[in-house]
């Protein structure tokens, strides 16, 4: 069963990266379609406002039971789009999410509560104020192929929590692990209409983005997001952008190698390094950067690359031919301005035409691509470098801020580090796994984009704050009303010597001559 109407006139065709195998095709949805899907969601948006908080998340309780039940199955929709492993589609995308209802289910009471706001002013010691969270409406999705489940449904989920509801524009190469989100909701419970998917190409992305949503929370490439950017700002939509990363990994001359090198490994090469949050930049420290290229490699040397369906299989192919194209051109770049490859650096063609040897690269610089733009391919460059500072240097020296790493024994060291690296997470002696934190914060700086998703600050952004203040003594007139005049002039003064003259002194007087503002006659 559907939670919501499919809206369907262009084609795009959902295809298996690992065998080249067409799944299925669908048609797109055109600017018509779209506004007619938002018109739905929005007029199923006052009932789900409607319902209790206990009721949203029964419904929840349920989604994360039938999706526990499910979780095999789903596994094989995700790595048939993907490639990804079967245990990586498992680990990253349904424990993610089946984490991420627990976390809603824990926290949502307190999270969403009307919230006092105490008065400290002393002209407002009688009045009571409070903070009420309200849904924006109808949310707008916009979400990426390399997590096609995970990320769609942890925002989804949040949105529909908090009473909005959702129009969701998964990526046109990832739309059949986007369809189980639906399924999910509606065997969950979740009334109709509440729930939408639109599947499309980026004209149906476009046209969501034109229509009248409330918010939109998109992921995806800097440029698209600059494009988003400049549309959402002509009509003032709010938005959350998550636009990739660079992600620099610190490796500290007292590091243990034999982890550093395994972390750097598996953060690098997690899902065919296709994540925002892989290691894409190595800095080790001079006096180890040998032994832990050395262990990178031999590590590397040691995965097993082939259809991620293989209970075997380490690492599965890219995504597609384009993505191939943009890692080719990355490597050939570093090996032409001095690079070395040390393992990988080509196709491997007798696996099928998206498949490409996870490579690991010594002898980079700033000066190559591939230490400055989003590589999203299975590739790990390691510069050397001689100081903490020399570090820090080079991790800020990118337009991106999504995340970073530092890999030390000594934690507060590590956590000094941290605090000196422009970035929204940094991980101390692990890498990309604070994706699946629940509670933590998920989103960037700098050009890696605009807001949060995830936690309390992810829940923050599906709501619009209003404060609600109420007076204690209502058949009074408040002294600051009018009937201006000379005797309230100095009154008025007199009350702010009261509460802010240096010396006891001018306090008194103060106090004296901010009595005329009770006693004077008020219109």
């Amino acid at each position: 069963m559907s939670a919501g109407i499919e809206i369907a006139a262009r084609r795009v065709c959902a295809t298996n990266p690992a065998t080249g195998e067409t799944l299925r095709e669908f048609d797109c949805a055109d600017a018509v379609q779209v506004r007619e899907s938002v018109a739905r969601a929005r007029s199923a948006q006052p009932g789900w406002q409607a319902t209790p908080l206990q009721r949203r998340l029964a419904i929840l309780q349920k989604f994360q039971g039938v999706l526990n039940e499910r979780k095999l199955a789903l596994a094989r929709t995700i790595t048939s789009e993907t490639g990804k492993p079967l245990c990586e589609a498992l680990l990253t995308e349904l424990l993610v999410v089946l984490d991420a209802c627990r976390f809603l289910l824990e926290e949502s009471y307190q999270l969403l509560s009307d919230q006092r706001v105490p008065h400290g002013g002393l002209a407002t010691k009688t009045k009571r104020g409070r903070l009420v969270r309200e849904p924006y409406g109808v949310i707008g999705i916009i979400s990426p192929w390399n997590y096609p489940f995970s990320i769609p449904a942890t925002e989804t989920l949040a949105a529909l929590l908090t009473g909005n509801t959702v129009v969701l524009k998964p990526s046109e190469l990832t739309p059949l692990s986007a369809r189980e989100i639906g399924s999910l909701l509606g065997d969950a419970g979740l009334p109709e209409n509440v729930f939408q998917l639109a599947i499309g190409d980026g004209s149906t992305g476009a046209a969501l983005v034109e229509s009248q949503i409330d918010k939109l929370v998109f992921t995806g490439s800097v440029p698209t997001g600059k494009r988003i950017a400049q549309i959402a700002g002509a009509r003032l939509l709010p938005v959350v952008l998550e636009l990739g990363g660079k992600d620099p990994m610190i490796v500290l001359d007292d590091a243990n190698v034999e982890v550093a090198s395994s972390g750097a490994v598996w953060g690098a090469f997690v899902n065919a390094g296709q994540a925002c949050l892989s290691v894409e930049r190595c800095y080790a420290h001079r006096s180890i950067y040998q032994d832990f290229v050395k262990a990178c490699v031999e590590k590397t040397k040691q995965l097993r690359v082939g259809d991620g369906m293989q209970p075997e299989t380490d690492l599965g192919p890219l995504i597609h031919e384009r993505q191939i194209r943009v890692v080719e051109r990355h490597v050939e770049d570093a090996v032409s301005r001095g690079a070395h490859i040390l393992t990988g650096g080509r196709r491997l063609t007798d696996l099928g035409p998206n498949f490409y040897a996870p490579t690991v690269l010594a002898g980079v610089n700033h000066d190559m691509t591939i230490m400055r733009e989003e590589t999203f391919g299975p590739v790990l460059p390691v510069m050397a470098f001689d100081s903490d500072a020399d570090a820090v240097r080079l991790a800020n020296d990118s337009e991106y801020g999504l995340a970073a790493s530092v890999w030390t024994q000594d934690r507060a060291r590590g956590e000094k580090i941290a605090r000196q690296i422009q970035a929204g997470t940094v991980m101390i002696k692990d890498a990309v796994s604070c994706f699946g934190i629940s509670e933590a914060p998920h989103g960037g700086v700098k050009a890696s984009g605009i807001g949060r998703t995830h936690g309390r600050f992810g829940l923050e952004e599906m709501v619009r704050l209003k404060y609600i203040d109420s007076d204690l003594l209502p058949r009074i007139k408040k002294p600051w009303w009018y009937g201006y005049g000379p005797n309230m002039l100095k009154a008025v003064e007199g009350f702010l010597d009261f509460q802010f003259a240096s010396g006891i002194s001018a306090r008194i007087q103060g106090a004296l001559r901010s009595s005329g503002l009770v006693t004077r006659k008020r219109l």
